[in-house]
């Protein structure tokens, strides 16, 4: 139990520093939406779907590795709490319409990026 937990210590902690980096290179005050927390959760959902699909489908995916990869990485990289904070404060300047898209564009692309990811896994 203690290496499981330690993978997933592991691999949550590299997600969220590659979701630091990327969320600060591409957050900007000049842009309507927060780019960088849309990115990565749905390049985290894209990854999950692959991970989960490769590990499906092969056998070099050791449970160790999957806890290490989708509950550890992918969701360090990913963020839900931003995600909401973001969106509150969108709505809080009254920007309607960037709420909208933001909201809505990264729950239905996420689910769309786990499916490609899924489907991707497939044909290797």
């Amino acid at each position: 139990m203690f290496k499981q937990l330690l993978l997933i210590f592991l691999g949550g902690g590299l997600g969220s520093v590659l979701r630091y980096l990327i969320s600060k290179s591409l957050n900007s005050e000049t842009f309507f939406l927060p780019y960088g927390t849309f990115t990565v959760n749905i390049l985290g959902s894209l990854l999950l779907g692959l991970i989960l699909g490769l590990a499906a489908r092969h056998e070099f995916f050791s449970s160790n590795l999957v806890l290490f990869l989708a509950v550890g990485f992918c969701g360090g990289f990913t963020t839900f709490s931003s995600f909401a904070l973001e969106n509150q404060a969108l709505l809080r300047s009254g920007d309607y319409l960037n709420f909208f898209f933001y909201a809505f564009g990264s729950i239905i692309l996420g689910i769309l990026a786990v499916f490609l990811g899924l489907f991707l896994s497939k044909l290797t």
